[in-house]
């Protein structure tokens, strides 16, 4: 009998050891992200710290790697937590019913013009400007330009860094926006007259404001935060720029893969990421306006910016207009 109660409390003791195996791997959470290997080495840590005892995964993807990826996986996906995705690729897993109901999250901080939908909240929103190097147009005797008309200049010819549209988020950016403000046919003649200017269309956001620091050129469009970045770190003699059409912007979110909400732990990590932790994040990373009643401030950054109309910024729209762009 004795010999029967040993072995009853050994299966029980074995099956003990894998429940718990069994819970701490419930407790792992996979987080995908478009933002850039310091954000995510910073966040990685922020979430081991705050909740020791889970598990964090978080991979890096581009935007329209991580799109194709989620797309492609369904609800099948690894992926519990969605992070730094643009909103035009979030709308694209929204339709397919991917995401799911985060209408118990409160939305009540954001700027009500970044809510359209109850299945991702606002995470960040970076803006492009007109970007200058001081340097370059005092040594080159040419003056600032003060709209998209004075870039046609011929001073100006070979000294314009833009990104390509077709390439870059941001290149579709200030493409859009023009679309938007002007018109798409008086936009597309704008690019076409603009490509003499332009010294290289860059494959990157990031390449117009290095362009500008290495002055290869003298004006570039660009992202304001990197701009900032450059002359609070570097000391570059850099400055934005902005026009009577306003800054373009793209807007990124965060969301929970359907299905996953179900899991208490990443609901709760959930709401960690959207709360103190964002405003931190965007202070340090992306200080644009998101919050309704929460001005963030940043060295060097351009403050009451004027955002330029991105309305009808769907996937549908985009492809339809990169068919129209003028460059080869």
């Amino acid at each position: 009998m004795k010999k029967i109660i040993s072995f009853v409390l050994a299966v029980l003791m074995v099956a003990c050891v894998f429940a718990g195996c069994a819970s701490k791997e419930s407790k792992e959470i996979v987080i995908y992200s478009c933002a850039n290997d310091k954000r995510i080495a910073e966040m990685t840590e922020i979430l081991q710290a705050e909740f020791p005892e889970y598990t964090f995964v978080v991979e890096y993807q581009s935007t329209s790697k991580l799109g194709s990826k989620l797309l492609a996986e369904g609800e099948n996906t690894d992926c519990d937590i969605i992070h730094d995705l643009s909103y035009l690729t979030l709308d694209a897993l929204d339709a397919e019913g991917l995401l799911a109901d985060l209408s118990e999250f409160d939305a009540s901080k954001y700027d009500e013009s970044l809510i359209s939908t109850s299945t991702y909240l606002p995470e960040c929103r970076t803006g492009g400007g007109i970007i200058v190097n001081t340097k370059v147009l005092a040594a080159k005797n040419l003056e600032k330009p003060t709209s998209y008309e004075d870039l046609l200049k011929p001073e100006y010819k070979g000294l314009i860094s833009m990104p390509n549209p077709k390439a870059s988020g941001t290149g579709y950016m200030f493409y859009k926006s023009l679309c938007n403000a002007w018109g798409e046919e008086k936009a597309v003649e704008y690019f076409k007259q603009l490509a003499p200017n332009v010294l290289q269309f860059t494959e990157s956001g990031n390449g117009p404001v290095n362009a500008l620091v290495q002055e290869e050129v003298a004006i570039g469009l660009g992202m304001i935060a990197n701009a900032a970045t450059q002359i609070t770190e570097n000391g570059a003699p850099l400055e934005v720029l902005f026009f009577e059409e306003g800054a373009p912007f793209s807007t990124y979110g965060q969301a929970i893969v359907k299905g996953k909400e179900e899991k208490a732990h990443v609901k709760e990590v959930f709401e960690f990421l959207i709360g103190q932790f964002n405003i931190d994040a965007c202070e340090k990373w992306a200080p644009e306006k998101i919050f309704k009643d929460l001005d963030l401030e940043a060295p060097n950054f351009p403050k009451e910016i004027k955002y330029s109309d991105m309305s009808n910024d769907t996937t549908a729209e985009k492809e339809r207009l990169l068919e129209l762009w003028p460059i080869d």
